[in-house]
């Protein structure tokens, strides 16, 4: 209980230092360029509080400049302090709803540019993913959990098809990422934060130029191979060099 409490002081006092700071730039500087700013030190001061590691591999396969798709598995409320702290420049979030209510949090994600999708609504959904489209078309990247929402034991769900429709309309190259024991420190429907280390594999990008919504099923099936390629065991056996220590 000890722990629980200080965990939860500890992720409120870091999303308050950063968090309104980054809605007051946002403000300011509209367009959700400022908000990595702050998401990085966010990120990192959540993970050094709660004793977690972050290593990752394969960061030079992501492209130095131009839009893309990144397409991660989903373990668990950590994939996203994992994923801010590792991937580097700018890029939106495509993101459940219900975040975007959390007080703080939520306000930033929203001036920050991020986008909410409404899976109750398949018009608004669709919506949604023509707006992101439209991002990804302008130059912007963009981050996709590729199965939706979180896994309970670790093995990947169905993939959503938005996404890769998403994909195909922008025609961005996905950039497939691999996210593993990020379960362990936080599972699915736990409030418990454990410490450990959360590896993150970048894989070779997956071209969409080309490819009509015929392809659909073959890109979501590449795309599912190449992440799961890249998990690894609780304990692997090495090849991930550490890129932040928390």
């Amino acid at each position: 209980m000890v722990r629980l409490l200080l965990h939860a002081a500890a992720l409120t006092t870091c999303t308050l230092l950063f968090g309104l700071p980054a809605i007051i730039a946002s403000l300011v500087m509209p367009g959700g360029s400022s908000f990595r700013w702050f998401a990085r030190p966010w990120a990192r001061c959540i993970a050094s509080t709660c004793r977690v590691r972050v290593r990752g591999a394969g960061l030079e396969r992501i492209p130095r400049a131009g839009a893309c798709i990144y397409m991660s598995n989903h373990q668990s409320h950590f994939d996203v302090v994992a994923l801010l702290t590792l991937l580097p420049g700018s890029y939106a979030i495509l993101a459940k709803r219900e975040l975007f209510f959390i007080p703080v949090f939520g306000w930033a994600l929203w001036l920050a540019g991020m986008i909410p999708i409404d899976r109750s609504r398949r018009d608004l959904a669709i919506r949604s993913i023509e707006r992101a489209a439209a991002k990804v078309r302008s130059g912007r990247r963009l981050l996709v959990f590729a199965e939706g929402t979180r896994s309970g034991d670790g093995r990947l769900l169905p993939f959503k098809k938005g996404g890769f429709h998403l994909a195909l309309q922008a025609a961005a190259p996905i950039i497939p990422i691999s996210i593993s024991g990020s379960r362990e420190v936080l599972p699915k429907g736990s409030l418990r934060i454990q410490p450990g280390t959360i590896q993150v594999a970048v894989g070779e990008r997956i071209l969409t130029s080309g490819r009509g919504t015929g392809d659909l099923s073959e890109l979501i099936a590449e795309t599912r191979a190449a992440i799961e390629a890249g998990l690894v065991s609780e304990n692997p056996a090495g090849g991930l060099s550490p890129l932040f220590w928390g």
